[in-house]
């Protein structure tokens, strides 16, 4: 018999509630992916690197111009400068790079802190690593500040002399928040004052709103020097079934990933990387993704004011939150399963990015939308919604 390495970990939220959404005919506005096609011009890109004979096992940390790529756009975009041959990797995902930069980092006994509400792979990963999570949260809203925020205060007490690395994601999954300079300023301090290593989880960096920039913790290179900091092809060209990622770190953290790396997967889909260093030459394919998807914020935002629903702006990523409190007293996953049920829509309560999806704590009368859909879909959605 298998004794299980995580014997209290099942099925997650997102396949649940997109197997409840399939079994109802509900639109399926929970699980984040996006519902429309990558551009042909990529599509094309791929099918000519298949046909010029790129169908091997490409080179371990990825091929030579997608990694001159990435170095180019760091340091275009944030000013950051890393040597594409000894610092940059590409991945499975970002989450084999989330896998990835634990491994490499955390050893037994190794304390990990983690911010909830968070996305579901840090914990296990971290457990794996045979490291210890430790949980602190963020500020859920209230009548004061409308959207979650960032206690640094309360993160910085969760830090001990066994903490080993810390974990940030913005923007931010589920809550839609961001950085500013201020923030920047904070982590800095912390590791001024703790000997500790930052996992920066940047996957949405560029869907960001209102015209503002995202500050990537690659900006500041206090932060940089000590840092993996990751990101996704996933979610800026619409594919995340190709699992395309990659990780920014300094010489000494990127030779003791790629250790973990190569015999995770070895390697990435050789023409998909071809075509992304082709594709991505072109600064408009992922510069004009705030705007693109700043669109169905607001119309689905506004859609939402319309109902009993209230909605929450986000500064970034395809997710919304909206708190439910004036129609329904259930905790949140009751909540979503009824509405997927009677209403045909799914979603995903924000209680199951928390430690304890049935504490008080993770339950605050909040729901999470995925945006990344057609227009068509999301008034759908919106009708739907208005009938309760």
């Amino acid at each position: 018999m298998i004794q299980s390495k995580l014997p209290d970990i099942g099925t997650t939220i997102f396949t649940v509630m997109s197997q409840l959404s399939a079994e109802n005919q509900a639109i399926n506005l929970g699980q984040g992916f996006p519902e429309f096609n990558p551009d042909e011009k990529l599509i094309d890109l791929v099918n000519k690197a298949m046909k010029e004979g790129f169908n091997q096992y490409p080179y371990m940390p990825g091929v030579a111009p997608l990694r001159e790529e990435l170095a180019k756009k760091m340091a275009a975009l944030y000013g950051a400068k890393y040597d594409s041959l000894n610092e940059i990797t590409v991945t499975n995902g970002a989450t084999e790079a989330i896998m990835a930069a634990i491994m490499a980092s955390v050893t037994t006994g190794d304390e990990v802190v983690v911010v909830q509400p968070c996305y579901d792979s840090y914990a296990p990963s971290i457990r794996l690593a045979g490291g210890i999570p430790v949980y602190t949260s963020l500020t859920p809203p209230n009548e004061t500040n409308p959207s979650f925020s960032v206690d640094w205060d309360r993160i910085e007490a969760s830090i001990t002399n066994k903490t080993k690395l810390l974990i940030l994601n913005f923007p931010h999954n589920p809550t839609g928040i961001t950085l500013e300079k201020e923030d920047l300023d904070r982590i800095e301090q912390i590791l001024d004052r703790h000997n500790i290593l930052i996992l920066a989880d940047e996957v949405y960096e560029h869907i960001v709103f209102d015209k503002k920039p995202f500050l990537s913790l690659a900006s500041r290179p206090a932060i940089a020097k000590r840092a993996f900091v990751i990101s996704s092809f996933g979610k800026t060209y619409h594919t995340t079934g190709w699992k395309v990622g990659y990780c920014y770190a300094p010489s000494e953290l990127s030779k003791e990933f790629r250790k973990i790396h190569q015999f995770m997967v070895f390697t990435v889909c050789s023409p998909m990387q071809y075509a992304l260093a082709e594709y991505m030459k072109d600064q408009s394919t992922y510069s004009n993704l705030s705007n693109f998807y700043q669109e169905k914020h607001d119309l689905l935002f506004n859609g939402l004011s319309q109902t009993k629903f209230k909605p929450i702006k986000s500064a970034g990523t395809f997710f919304l939150l909206a708190d439910y409190s004036a129609m329904s007293s259930k905790n949140e996953f009751d909540f979503v399963s009824d509405l997927t049920k009677q209403y045909k829509v799914g979603l995903i309560p924000v209680s199951a990015f928390y430690k304890d999806p049935t504490s008080t704590e993770a339950n605050n009368n909040l729901v999470r939308f995925c945006f990344a859909k057609y227009d068509d879909t999301l008034k759908e959605a919106i009708q739907r919604i208005k009938d309760i």
